[in-house]
């Protein structure tokens, strides 16, 4: 078995998609992956009852401290992302707090990415603030405003790259060096541009976050996350931290991830051959004021994004005159894209998204920089659209019929 495991090591990615971590059953002989929903395992007599027994080889005992299904996705995904390890979650906040638990105490400061996912932008606006834990809003583009704002106790340094839901990205491997010379760890939230685009923890990261509801998964049917990283500190961080919180991944839906995984990257470059053409058609279009996109030339960190990015997903965004009436016109005329929430799914989502609105509740945006940056990228208000698998030419017509 571990000549197998050194061989995919040394594979491609649509290989590692669909192989990594997956072995036929021993028993059965299937090929395709059991779903092994038993919350308990049959033991020997001497295990322990507590996780703090717990020992890093140890067999299956529960499934809140591990499970066969789950186990499987989680070394998928590690191999996806060049990880020793990753510790699954039953959402992308399950893990964010999962992370943040772990590394911070009372008494610590962390630097956080002033526009990122509104989950974890108003955990650390409130909830970890009101625990003792000093954090500071920074606009993480600006390697100038992050060395600003560390403080002597500065434990961690969070960012998204790109942000949700600007598209604005952040340099890991200039951010990384001033997070270790400080002594703090770097966390990159990796979801937008997945392993496809960027490996995190090969530009100097210690942790990524996924959700896996997104890209990943693929299909809007499973909700997900997982943390990626070295082992010895993922043991520690699923002893002491996930157990105990208990927001452990349903083996039914890493099951469903793990089916989404298996085409994973064919559908990563046709959500970027979509998206450009979809980019290009909007930069065009008599109604829109500005396109975002990491992928068009027009991009302010397009430079950035093609030396970070080896696919450029497919998230755009885009500024229109009268943002709230036509958020109104698309929803009720649109015919394939849907008017809705969440993204990375098969099918197009999009979803209007006010600027003044998030401003008063997800993003507190302190400095007149901060405010200028979101201006650059946002405007009044931007729709957020994630561009599906359908044909690209369908796409356009709807939007072309949406937005007379």
């Amino acid at each position: 078995m571990s000549g197998k495991i050194e061989f995919l090591s040394r594979t491609g990615e649509q290989t590692k998609a669909i192989h990594a971590g997956e072995f036929p059953d021993p028993v059965t002989r299937a090929s395709s992956p059991n779903l092994v929903m038993s919350t308990t395992f049959v033991t020997d007599a001497d295990s322990g009852f507590s996780a703090e027994n717990m020992e890093k080889d140890d067999i299956w005992m529960y499934s809140r401290w591990g499970n066969p299904t789950v186990h499987q996705l989680e070394v998928k995904l590690a191999a996806l992302e060049e990880a020793e390890a990753g510790i699954a979650f039953d959402s992308g906040m399950g893990a964010i707090s999962a992370l943040l638990f772990h590394i911070l105490k009372s008494g610590d400061h962390a630097i956080v990415s002033d526009v990122a996912y509104a989950a974890l932008s108003e955990l650390t606006n409130e909830m970890i603030p009101g625990l003792g834990i000093g954090i500071t809003k920074v606009d993480t583009s600006d390697l100038y405003a992050i060395e600003k704002a560390l403080q002597f106790n500065t434990r961690l340094i969070y960012i998204e790259t790109p942000c949700n839901p600007l598209l604005r990205l952040t340099d890991i491997t200039a951010v990384s060096e001033i997070a270790h010379s400080a002594g703090a760890r770097l966390v990159v939230d990796s979801t937008f541009a997945t392993p496809m685009a960027t490996k995190p923890l090969t530009l100097g990261a210690d942790f990524v976050i996924h959700s896996l509801t997104k890209y990943l998964g693929g299909h809007g049917d499973a909700l997900g996350g997982i943390i990626l990283g070295e082992k010895e500190e993922l043991f520690s961080l699923r002893k002491k931290t996930a157990i105990r919180l208990g927001g452990v991944l349903s083996p039914f839906n890493a099951w469903l991830i793990l089916r989404g995984l298996a085409t994973f990257p064919i559908r990563m470059r046709v959500h970027q051959e979509n998206a450009l053409k979809l980019a290009i058609y909007l930069e065009q279009h008599p109604k829109v004021k500005r396109v975002i996109y990491p992928g068009l030339p027009s991009h302010p960190q397009y430079e950035l994004a093609s030396r970070q990015m080896k696919n450029f997903s497919g998230m755009i965004t885009f500024q229109v005159l009268n943002g709230r009436e036509t958020a109104q016109t698309l929803a009720e005329r649109l015919q394939i894209i849907h008017y809705a929430v969440s993204l990375g799914h098969h099918r197009s989502l999009i979803f209007y998204m006010d600027s003044e609105n998030l401003q008063q509740t997800s993003f507190r945006l302190d400095t007149s920089r901060q405010v200028d940056s979101w201006n650059e990228f946002a405007g009044e208000g931007i729709f957020r659209f994630s561009v599906g698998l359908e044909d690209a030419d369908d796409l356009i017509a709807d939007l072309e019929q949406a937005l007379l």
